[in-house]
């Protein structure tokens, strides 16, 4: 009998990795990567960009979010779902998230038709997947909680029962935590902590 997967839970790639494709001549690189945000991938397309600077197309697609609600794919001058949507079709078949694939394409002289570049995209992403480790992650948030020096028991022992983690703390006057917790328990513990007359904000 499977498990069943914890509510906070998705897979996502551990390192990243490389694969390789290569028909008719021209030479198709796939480049894994695990990420966080699209600050983080524009930076990593940029190095891509630099590093294969002679290759004709540098495809992508990548998931974001727990549920990869922020995707997106480009085919960088390939013909329409040709390159980028292969490469997508592999982060969904494997339903990984936060996740950029990069598959740089060094032209061989031949043709290959949109069926043979599908192929070879599906086939470059997938080579890439297998050669590094699937993990699973959890989606977290962080919320701020304020409350005043002779409340920090009460709001201490709270947090501790969510099973959040403290990722700074400030016991002054006004006292203020900093914390991170599972999608799942986060708004039962933010109204929890409102209900108990302590500020909370995402």
């Amino acid at each position: 009998m499977s498990e069943i997967p914890a509510p906070d839970s998705y897979k996502s790639i551990s390192s990243p990795s490389s694969g390789v494709y290569r028909d008719l001549g021209s030479k198709f690189i796939s480049l894994a990567y695990p990420v966080s945000s699209e600050e983080e991938i524009k930076s990593i397309l940029s190095a891509v960009k630099k590093e294969y600077f002679d290759a004709r197309h540098h495809c992508y697609a990548y998931r974001l979010g727990q549920k990869g609600e922020l995707w997106r794919v480009n085919d960088d001058g390939e013909p329409s779902s040709s390159a980028g949507r292969p490469i997508l079709g592999q982060l969904l078949s494997n339903e990984l998230s936060d996740i950029l694939i990069v598959v740089v394409r060094y032209f061989g002289g031949t043709k290959l038709g949109i069926p043979g570049l599908i192929k070879a995209y599906k086939s470059a992403a997938a080579d890439a997947i297998d050669k590094t480790k699937i993990v699973e992650k959890t989606a977290t948030k962080e919320l701020v909680v304020k409350f005043d020096y002779i409340s920090t028991d009460t709001v201490m022992k709270m947090v501790r029962n969510s099973g959040a983690h403290i990722i700074s703390q400030n016991f002054d006057l006004d006292c203020a935590l900093t914390i991170r917790i599972g999608v799942s328990n986060a708004e039962q513990l933010k109204l929890s902590l409102q209900e108990n007359g302590f500020s909370v904000s995402d």
